[in-house]
């Protein structure tokens, strides 16, 4: 019989930032108060620093495991649901797997209509916890509590080459192709005077015939302008393209799966199953988000891209790096193609966590460590603050 949690802390971690995947702001872009702002180029909301909420879960027995999830806007709507939903949850039973207690977490408010958003966040670091301190409870890794026992490594795609020219681009490229990564994501705002093609084509110049050379669209096409700039990359050979238009567009972005050369990347904004089983047709690689999904449903999600043959490459998010360690895990164990590797963010914010998975010569090398292996560090304690608490009661 697992013993019930007795103790959840929710903290908000907050860190300046001193580098853009995007690259800089320009006085098109929108502030929003202090601490966000719109990018012009897609009308998106981004923090105006690296902002991620922390879970904290201590069972009776004092073992605690740690979670993570998404906290760019508003992370107290987390806190509140904690406090008034899943931690009396938690506190009334006591679940041997933490696909449980998920289960039932997402159920008591499907009937109303919420499927995800900042609920199903907050079951992601609920999740994430859980699974960590269910792997340490058996004195295991979490890659084993999934299947997958043993060290391994993960190969990986350097995500956004933030120089301010074309010519700067490539020789960041040429310069990760030196330490042994072959493979690159750009954001299709990151060109010289909007230039898609010639950006890319730069890139394949200067990069060479093997490398392997992605797209982010960031959402900002429609199906036909998607399918045009398709048709006019062939000559450059894209690895692939990501999120090409809205994401509620289901039957735009099944359009552009059933007419493009190149294969569409989907999924960092969906949590779940659910969300999945509709669109895949929509994809030949889904991208999983562990800040949003969890380990229970990233699990799920790539057994049903395995069972119908996608590529399982997981997107990668600003925070502090819980989620992190919990995706490249989860990933290993499910069979990914490869990660995404923000490396303007993943070894800054390791630095706050022990345990931390490597990254070297275009791989994630995760060791057999219990649990998903990482712990905030007392230089994390002095970036994140106490935004909520929930205690069992006696």
């Amino acid at each position: 019989m697992a013993e019930p949690v007795d103790l959840i802390e929710i903290f908000e971690f907050r860190r300046p930032s001193d580098d853009s995947y995007m690259g800089t702001l320009d006085d098109r872009d929108v502030a929003l108060g202090q601490y966000h702002f719109v990018r012009r180029f897609n009308g998106t909301v981004y923090p105006t620093a690296d902002r991620s909420v922390v879970i904290r879960i201590v069972d009776a027995n004092g073992a605690e495991g740690w979670g993570e999830t998404y906290g760019l806007v508003a992370p107290k709507i987390v806190a509140e649901l904690v406090g008034e939903l899943f931690g009396p949850l938690l506190g009334a039973r006591a679940p041997e797997n933490p696909s449980d207690f998920w289960d039932a977490a997402y159920a008591l408010q499907r009937n109303r209509g919420y499927w995800g958003g900042y609920l199903a966040d907050t079951l992601a670091a609920l999740d994430i916890a859980l699974w960590d301190l269910h792997a340490r409870r058996r004195c295991e890794s979490l890659q084993a509590s999934l299947g997958r026992a043993g060290a391994g490594r993960l190969p990986c795609y350097v995500s956004g080459l933030a120089g301010a020219s074309t010519a700067q681009r490539v020789e960041m490229g040429r310069e990760w192709q030196c330490r042994g990564f072959d493979s690159v994501k750009i954001p299709v705002s990151a060109t010289d005077n909007g230039d898609v093609v010639g950006e890319i084509a730069a890139l394949r110049a200067g990069l060479g015939a093997d490398q392997r050379i992605a797209l982010d669209l960031h959402w900002t096409l429609t199906a036909s302008e998607t399918l045009a700039l398709d048709r006019a990359l062939v000559p450059h050979r894209p690895w692939f393209l990501e999120a090409p238009t809205v994401p509620e567009d289901i039957a735009a972005q099944r359009g552009i799966a059933d007419k493009a050369v190149h294969s569409i990347a989907l999924g960092e904004e969906w949590r779940t199953e659910w969300d999945y089983r509709t669109r895949l047709e929509c994809c030949r690689i889904v991208q999983p988000e562990m800040g949003h999904s969890g380990i229970t449903q990233f699990m799920r999600i790539a057994a049903l891209a395995n069972r119908q043959g996608a590529q399982i490459i997981p997107h990668a998010t600003i925070g502090l790096g819980i989620f992190m360690a919990a995706s490249v895990r989860a990933s290993l164990a499910a069979g990914a193609s490869s990660h995404e590797f923000q490396h303007t963010i993943y070894h800054r914010n390791g630095a706050l966590l022990d345990g931390i998975a490597t990254c070297e010569a275009g791989a994630f090398d995760i060791p057999e460590t219990t649990g998903h292996g990482v712990r905030p560090n007392a230089q994390a304690f002095e970036l994140m603050t106490q935004i909520g608490i929930w205690r069992r009661a006696r």
